[in-house]
Order: C-alpha cells, then sequence, then structure tokens
C-alpha cells in the first residue's frame, strides 16, 4: 500500500505457535474482537473496523474501534485504534455501528457509545483528514450523543446504528436495535443535515418475547441481477431486506420485503413474519453473528462480514491471548425466486490458492470414503459437484418431520440412509476419529424433494468441555436438476461451508486435539444405501493472508 509498509512482526510467526489461529481468515494479532463495524471503500482502500478489547481475550469494559485496510479484502493492515473512549457520550465504551458515504465522498460513522450513566446513546464521528485514503484519525461531533432512547425503549438496550439512507423527501434515516421488556424492536430515525436527528414514533420492526434486537441492517437488492446496488436506491428494480441479529440466541435473521416511505407511515412490509422457527431466514446456520454489508462501489456488490466467536471456553480465549475472527467477506444476492439471498466467498479469495488436486467421475458406493490427497487440509479451498442418483429413491417423509434439528437428531441420524448421507469429512484424523462433517441428505415429502445439510460437531475433537452442535438446515431440491455442490472453506479451526452454490450456508469451529496442520484429513464419503458420483472435485491448499502492522515511511 502507498506510504505504509507492513511490521516484520507479522501474524505469520503467531499462527505457527497456535494451531488455532487461521491463516486466511481475519483476526487481530492478539486479545479480543467481535462485531464488524464500519465496513467501506474510500479512495481505493477497503477500511475493515471491529469490536475489540485493547486490553484482553475477553469481552472488555472499554470497547474500541480497532481499524484494519486492504486493497483486496484478503491481505490486511492493522492500523492504530479509530474511536476510543474520549467524551461524555462514549466514555464506557465504543459499541457497534455503521459507516455511511455522504454526498462530495464524505465518510461519517455513527455509533454506540455507552455514557456515564452506562445508557447506550449514539454518536457522529467524521475523518480528520479526508485526504488521508487510510482514514488514520477520527473526530467526534462536538454535540455528541446526538441521540439517546425514546420512550419505550430501554436506555440500556438501544444500539447499533445502521448505514443512513436517503429518502426520496432528501431526508436520511437510520435505523436502531432497542427493547422494550421482551419486545425486540428497529428504531427509526430521520435527519435533514446529519446532525438533527428525529424518531419516527412507529417502530419499524416489533418482535414479541425475542428480548434485544443488535445490529440491525437494512438494504436494497436487485430483482434481477446479481450486482449489488447502493443502500438509498429505491425504485421498482429493488426489493428491500431487513436484518436483524438477536442477542439471546446469537442468530442473525433476515427479512425480504417491500419499503414503504411515501406515505404517512414509513414502513417496511415483509413477505413473511419473523416467527421464531426454522422457516425463518437465516444467513448462515451455524456460528455466524452479528453480520454488517457494505455497497462495494468499486465492483458494484454487496458484501457481507460477521464475527464468528469461539467455542471452546473463556479459560482457552485466555491462555490463547485471543478470541473472535470474522468470516470471510461474502458476496450476495437475490435468488432467481425472489423468496431467499445467495452468498459465496468472494472471487479475491481465489488468490491464495495452490496446489491443486482434482478427482474426476469417482464412485463412491454406500459405505465408502475416498481420501483427498496432495494438499494441506489443515487450510484448504474445496469445491465438489456430486451426482445424484434417481431421486424417486429417496426416503418419504411426513410433512410433520421436515425440521431440521429434529433430522439431524441421533433418532433420525441412526436411520439407514438412502440417498445420504454423503459429503466431506474435515478436520479429520487419519482413523476418522476425529472428523467435522458437513453433509447432504435427500428426502421426499409427499410432492417436492428437499435436502437435509448438516455440519456435524459431535466427533470434531477429543477434547473435552467445548460446544459440539450439529447444525443444520433444509432447503428444496428441483428434482430437473441431476447434482449438487458444496464447497468449504477450512481454516485450522473453521469451516464455512456453502452448499448448492450459496443457496445454505453453515459456519462451524472446530478444536480437533489430533486432526492439526499436517495431521489433518479431508475425506468424501458417502453413508447411503445408493451410489453417489463425484462428477468434479477440486481442491487447492491455502496460502497464508498477509496481516501487517503499519509503519510509515
Amino acid at each position: 500500500m502507498e506510504n505504509i509498509t507492513k511490521d516484520a512482526a507479522s501474524s505469520n510467526s503467531i499462527n505457527s505457535e497456535q494451531p488455532y489461529r487461521t491463516w486466511y481468515h481475519f483476526q487481530p494479532p492478539k486479545n479480543w474482537m467481535n462485531d464488524p463495524n464500519g465496513p467501506m471503500y474510500y479512495k481505493g482502500v477497503y477500511h475493515f473496523f471491529y469490536q475489540y478489547n485493547p486490553d484482553g481475550a475477553t469481552f472488555g469494559k472499554n470497547m474500541v474501534w480497532a481499524h484494519s485496510v486492504s486493497k483486496d479484502l484478503i491481505n490486511w493492515i492493522h492500523l492504530n485504534d479509530a474511536i476510543t473512549p474520549t467524551c461524555a457520550g462514549d466514555i464506557n465504551s465504543c459499541f457497534s455501528g455503521s459507516a455511511t458515504i455522504l454526498p462530495g465522498e464524505k465518510p461519517v460513522m455513527l455509533y454506540t457509545g455507552i455514557d456515564e450513566k452506562r445508557h447506550q446513546v449514539q454518536n457522529l464521528a467524521t475523518p480528520k483528514n479526508l485526504s488521508d485514503p487510510y482514514l488514520r484519525e477520527w473526530e467526534k461531533h462536538p454535540q455528541n450523543p446526538l441521540m439517546t432512547a425514546p420512550n419505550e425503549v430501554e436506555e440500556r438496550e438501544f444500539r447499533d446504528p445502521s448505514t443512513a439512507w436517503k429518502g426520496k423527501d432528501g431526508k436520511w434515516r437510520v435505523i436502531i436495535g432497542a427493547q422494550n421488556g421482551d419486545e425486540g424492536k428497529v428504531i427509526l430515525y430521520k435527519s435533514d443535515d446529519f446532525d438533527t436527528w428525529i424518531v419516527d414514533p412507529n417502530p419499524f420492526l416489533v418482535t414479541e418475547g425475542t428480548g434485544v434486537i443488535e445490529c440491525p441492517d437494512f438494504f436494497p437488492v436487485y430483482i434481477n441481477s446479481t450486482n449489488g446496488v447502493d443502500t438509498s436506491m429505491e425504485n421498482s428494480s429493488v426489493r428491500h431486506v431487513l436484518k436483524i441479529s438477536y442477542q439471546r440466541t446469537h442468530i442473525d435473521y433476515y427479512l425480504i420485503g417491500k419499503y414503504v416511505s411515501d406515505s404517512d407511515q414509513e414502513k417496511f412490509i415483509p413477505d413473511e413474519k419473523y416467527s421464531g422457527t426454522w422457516n425463518d431466514l437465516r444467513f448462515d446456520y451455524g456460528k455466524f453473528f452479528a453480520s454488517k454489508s457494505f455497497f462495494d462501489y468499486a465492483k458494484n456488490r454487496r458484501i457481507l462480514w460477521a464475527w464468528v466467536r469461539e467455542t471452546d471456553s473463556r479459560q482457552d480465549d485466555i491462555e490463547k491471548g485471543w478470541a473472535g475472527l470474522q468470516a470471510i467477506p461474502r458476496k450476495f444476492w437475490l435468488d432467481k425466486s425472489g423468496k431467499q439471498l445467495m452468498q459465496w466467498p468472494i472471487e479475491e479469495l481465489e488468490k491464495l490458492r495452490d496446489n491443486q488436486v482434482s478427482i474426476t467421475g469417482e464412485t463412491l458406493l454406500t459405505r465408502s470414503t475416498l481420501e483427498v490427497k496432495g494438499i494441506t487440509a489443515s487450510q484448504v479451498d474445496v469445491e465438489v459437484l456430486f451426482e445424484l442418483p434417481d431421486l424417486e429413491s429417496a426416503e418419504l417423509l411426513d410433512p410433520s418431520e421436515v425440521d431440521p434439528q429434529v433430522l439431524s437428531s441421533e433418532q433420525y441420524a441412526s436411520r439407514k440412509g438412502v440417498i445420504g448421507p454423503f459429503g466431506l469429512q474435515a478436520l479429520a484424523s487419519e482413523d476418522q476419529t476425529e472428523r467435522t462433517t458437513i453433509s447432504f441428505r435427500i428426502y421426499r415429502v409427499v410432492d417436492r424433494y428437499i435436502c437435509l445439510m448438516c455440519s456435524d460437531m459431535s466427533r470434531s475433537s477429543l477434547r473435552q468441555g467445548l460446544d459440539k452442535t450439529i447444525y443444520a438446515t433444509i432447503f428444496d431440491i428441483d428434482p430437473s436438476i441431476k447434482t449438487i455442490s458444496l464447497r468449504s472453506l477450512i481454516d485450522r479451526s473453521i469451516i464455512e461451508s456453502f452448499g448448492d452454490g450459496g443457496r445454505a450456508c453453515i459456519t462451524s469451529r472446530a478444536y480437533p486435539f489430533y486432526a492439526i496442520d499436517r495431521d489433518a484429513h479431508l475425506f468424501v464419503f458417502n453413508d447411503g444405501s445408493q451410489s453417489v458420483v463425484i462428477s468434479q472435485l477440486n481442491a487447492w491448499s491455502m496460502k497464508q493472508a498477509e496481516f501487517g502492522t503499519e509503519s510509515i515511511i
């Protein structure tokens, strides 16, 4: 990068000493990290801010906004912290928020501060020097806080302003997560000048029995294009997405619907309301939380970041000296059906691919495994396309049984499968006593076919005291398409899996005891009674991304 270099003491040496630190997923050199904040593209540079505890590897009392920059969203340079507790509106922590690019290419940050009463309030910060493409220094608005909790919102549960958008009337809008009793709320504010904000008396969204809504995000998506679109676009070529995070469950959901801004009551009308069931739409069905999107002007795409937390113990984190990482940035777009979003790792990740191996036309008989050799299985990007047998042979389910958690339970998993389970065994020991299994299993339900996708952590490690949840989701299968794809990004302690071209995504954390570094293996398997053909498998060992700290030339 122009004007800066990376300090020689990069994270590469850290990673070689710690088997669970990732090679190509974003992490700071040490300490605690959680929510992504204010990602944006400015003057040829990608900026990523995030919640960070400068004092240790657990969530802290004085959280700050750490700051890193990149040319490609994969290789990063860590800068000094950008926003730290210094004023009355954030003296007890600088919590999450979002970037908005104002006219004239002027980035600003709205963020939550914890004030002297430990109330959550909303503040504004702007760059000190717009000519600096790295935006190293930020200054705070003299009137901070600009927003305090309105009536019927709890003062300690009012946080995480979204990227703002401009309505047809020329006013700026922003939404903020909140709580009132056991109600989750999304609150809408409006402003003419980005300084003075007026609350809309009608909540943008209310959910009963959920507790606080965090990290709301609101943006348009094209109906007939995979390109992204600027947050302020509002016309017949787009639909809108409202994303909400629930602290109680650490799950992100999203709603697709219609945004109405040219009436007395501004509102978002979702196609389907949040139900609290497995049918609700999610970006990811594993460990994936507090997600934040931004429009990438450089490549006309909308990019999604998300925090992936640890699933070992607090004491493990203290001993490691770090906790938390970020999922690989994903491009996403509206599916042709209009009913869900599709997701895929950004194309820049492919620059780290090395040492490719391929398998073509290999038949997996029942109860068989095939090792993928010739790659470093602890850091690998693998794509496999399976040819399916005749779907009419699939097991028949009663509609009442169609629930991913039920189907992934021991009772159902112990049933002999017909079409599946088949898929990958990642971060596996040579004898497969340790393994994380990412699988598909096909069922027939009356007049349609469904696929159960699982990431089974139950045998991911011989270590005790770990979260070994089985994550699962269900999606429909088109019987006219005879193949199904799986892509998994495996990186030492994280596995991100993308099923059916990004229709279903599951992120898992694994801390194997034996399957570490060169002792990790990767297998393709089939446990169904019907044979499955590997139409095409490509796997690449992944080079280490560059993570350095700034040195001014």
